[in-house]
């Protein structure tokens, strides 16, 4: 098991930082985390030092990711309270069997697991009908499933309403950005807004008339198959790396889809 332990700027500067990119008022920190706003400004200004047991307070209230979690901690002196194991480790085996079992029961239809930054962690067979006709680059360890979606040598060419598919995965990762303050995912996301699109699409998301979602249209070979997709995450991790993956799960929007996906498995 590793943690975290780079840290750059003292304790208060950085739940300032926090609280800031939340857009929460020292007063409504304040009585959310039941402490004083007299005490909450005087940790921030590096007055008083606040307590371990306040550090993980302020950080759920901020709704701070458990990785940053940690960094507060060692900024303010303590030891980090979040572990962050090795997906292969041997303790992290309940959760490997876990993701399995989604993704084979997922069949015939694609579904795929990534970590933080969106490299593949694991996918089922059926998730091959999107790759196919990638270029092997883009598909050799580590995998960076929006690098090999958005690329012009990846599914790019077959995605039918790129610019739209496209805007759907950049403002995911915009928030995602804006969420974690991390700067590999600042830079992944300059990176693909690089990418070449001639249906460039804003990043806002506007609904037209009678959507329910964004999907995905793609042509497999000389067939269209058109998908929607949810996202799953773990619902109370205590691991760092536990608490970064999310599985992405591809449903047929229409039925030429499902049939399709079906006889692509038994035929």
């Amino acid at each position: 098991m590793r943690v975290t332990t780079t840290v750059k700027a003292p304790i208060g500067e950085l739940l300032r930082e926090w609280r800031d990119r939340r857009r929460i008022s020292q007063l409504d920190l304040a009585i959310s985390a039941d402490i004083s706003t007299r005490h909450l400004s005087f940790v921030e200004t590096g007055r008083s030092k606040p307590s371990r047991d306040m550090v993980l307070r302020l950080g759920e209230h901020l709704d701070i990711p458990l990785r940053e979690r940690n960094r507060l901690l060692l900024a303010a002196g303590y030891a980090p309270a979040y572990g962050e194991s090795d997906i292969g480790a041997p303790e992290m085996t309940v959760i490997r069997e876990a993701v399995r079992r989604l993704l084979a029961g997922h069949d015939p239809y694609p579904a795929a697991v990534v970590d933080r930054g969106w490299n593949l962690v694991d996918a089922n067979l059926s998730l091959g009908v999107l790759t196919e006709g990638v270029a092997p680059s883009l598909l050799t360890g580590p995998v960076n499933v929006l690098r090999a979606t958005l690329h012009p040598d990846g599914m790019a060419p077959r995605v039918l309403n790129l610019g739209e598919w496209r805007a759907h995965l950049l403002g995911r990762l915009r928030r995602q950005v804006e969420q974690t303050a991390d700067a590999g995912l600042a830079e992944l996301l300059e990176e693909l807004r690089g990418y070449p699109c001639d249906d460039e699409v804003p990043e806002v998301e506007i609904p037209g008339p009678g959507d329910i979602f964004v999907p995905l249209r793609y042509l497999h070979g000389d067939v269209e198959l058109t998908f929607f997709s949810t996202v799953a995450t773990f619902g109370t991790p205590l691991d760092v790396t536990v608490a970064e993956l999310v599985i992405e799960s591809f449903y047929p929007a229409d039925q030429a889809t499902a049939a399709f996906l079906r006889e692509r498995v038994t035929g």
